[in-house]
């Protein structure tokens, strides 16, 4: 164990903990849940000196919980992170749920670090005045057993088999590359849609590597202006630019012998793109204001809903960039591209939202799922998941969600217009209302098939696949023929 201390990090956005854990761990022992199930499993152990949680879960507040903790444990020390709009909140739970303190949103890395440190002196003279009591000391050898357990914990959550989808469906195909992706060690590119699950193919072909015991790190590269994203990805020394208040080590240094997944890839400027380049090419990174170049062995999958090979030819993406990317090249499909995966993805989703609420709600009326599998999801899962939330925020008791529940975005683009026929098989109808869809963006586009792929969520290939499968190329402008 660390002599620093112990952590204990409870928030259920997965980028949000790996970011607080990236800042903490140099000097913490730390442990992460998801939920407040697999807090308390953890708590459970008593391996924990600090509770950091976030204010705004599913089902249950922070303050709820930490109030609950408690009184089970009240040994740790209890911190809340939360947004300022939330802050009254936070005050008016202080006393009920004995927090020690709260940390506001964005949150400073040094300023974390401080917070935790005098909550773990804390909890040392909680438990003995001048130093821990060694009763109160969870051993190496059961530490070490528990982040053991968590990382197999980890591998299973991202196996392949967890990616919902019909075998010989449009994500056949998908499946099969990501899986061939995992036996060698080599940069992947992953085109499709916002909110079609990149970066959980991503992890699938990370955990199911070589590599899957080492870490896995995130950016999305489009969220950070360039000197930031700098920093963020190659580290930077104290006072190499405003703002830069002490040493950071990079994401790259972060993920040696790992993985490190790049999101938006095609967001970066062409200054920007000439850096990242340099570290791919020498597998080398130097930080902001350093002298010196640091090795790394990293493994780069990196992602975009752009259509890079357009962006080369425009200017806008370097080319031997993209060929250093783009390797081993695997597309997402949309979720309007896959109908058939819909009931099983939305079960599926159910299952997640249960647990989450802590809720017993047993499925979808027919109706209803009728309704989502015709919708075109232009946010893909993203969107699926956020709809199957609603529902379940909604229903007043656990019966099967019926299609009153749905939003009205839903319910219209679920139901095909009349044609003055009420029979046809569903597929039939869902096809209507696709080519319908398809017809009418390419229509007020003037026949543009990338900005009709962006407007409905789709590839630009798969958006050229479906005009040739619905018969649509006369309604391309000219020199729009796919």
């Amino acid at each position: 164990m660390s002599p620093s201390g112990s952590v204990l990090i409870v928030d259920d956005e997965l980028r949000s903990r790996e970011s607080l854990q990236r800042v903490l761990a140099d000097e913490f022992d730390v442990l992460c849940a998801q939920n407040t199930h697999e807090a308390e499993a953890i708590l459970a152990g008593d391996l924990v000196q600090v509770i950091l949680c976030d204010q705004r879960m599913p089902g249950e507040t922070g303050v709820d919980f930490l109030r609950r903790a408690r009184e089970t444990w009240p040994d740790p020390v209890r911190i809340i992170i939360s947004g300022f709009s939330e802050s009254e909140d936070i005050i008016a739970g202080v006393n009920e749920a004995g927090i020690y303190q709260y940390i506001t949103k964005p949150w400073h890395p040094e300023r974390l670090i401080e917070c935790v440190r005098d909550a773990v002196k804390l909890y040392r003279m909680q438990k003995e005045p001048g130093g821990l009591g060694a009763d109160a000391k969870p051993s190496h050898d059961t530490l070490n057993r528990v982040l053991s357990e968590r990382r197999r914990d980890q591998r299973r959550m991202f196996e392949f088999d967890r990616i919902v989808h019909e075998p010989d469906g449009p994500m056949g195909e998908t499946m099969a590359l990501a899986r061939r992706a995992t036996r060698y060690d080599i940069s992947v590119l992953i085109t499709g849609a916002s909110g079609a699950g990149k970066e959980l193919l991503a992890r699938a072909i990370h955990f199911g590597s070589a590599r899957g015991d080492k870490p896995f790190v995130v950016e999305n590269c489009g969220a950070l202006p360039d000197e930031l994203l700098e920093s963020e990805l190659f580290g930077c020394k104290k006072g190499a630019y405003t703002g830069a208040y002490q040493d950071r080590i990079g994401l790259f240094e972060l993920a040696d012998g790992g993985t490190i997944f790049l999101d938006e890839v095609g967001e970066t400027s062409p200054a920007f793109q000439v850096k990242l380049l340099r570290v791919l090419q020498e597998r080398e990174i130097r930080p902001l204001g350093a002298t010196r170049s640091r090795k790394v062995d990293v493994r780069v999958i990196s992602a975009t809903n752009r259509d890079l090979e357009v962006e080369v030819g425009e200017g806008r993406f370097r080319r031997d960039l993209f060929y250093r990317l783009n390797a081993f090249p695997i597309h997402l499909p949309s979720l309007s591209e896959r109908p058939d995966d819909i009931p099983a993805i939305a079960v599926s989703l159910l299952a997640e939202v249960n647990r989450a609420f802590r809720r017993k709600v047993p499925g979808f009326a027919a109706e209803t799922m009728t309704l989502l599998r015709g919708h075109c999801w232009p946010g893909n899962i993203r969107e699926l998941r956020n709809e199957i939330q609603r529902m379940v925020a909604m229903s007043d008791d656990d019966a099967p969600l019926g299609p009153q529940l749905l939003s009205r975005g839903v319910v219209a683009g679920g139901a095909p217009a009349s044609n003055g026929a009420d029979s046809g098989a569903l597929k039939d109808q869902v096809e209507a209302l696709e080519r319908a869809l398809i017809a009418r963006a390419l229509d007020e586009l003037d026949g543009n098939i990338s900005r009709a792929a962006e407007r409905l969520g789709l590839s630009r290939v798969g958006l050229r696949a479906k005009i040739e499968r619905y018969d649509l190329r006369k309604d391309l402008s000219e020199g729009q023929a796919p």
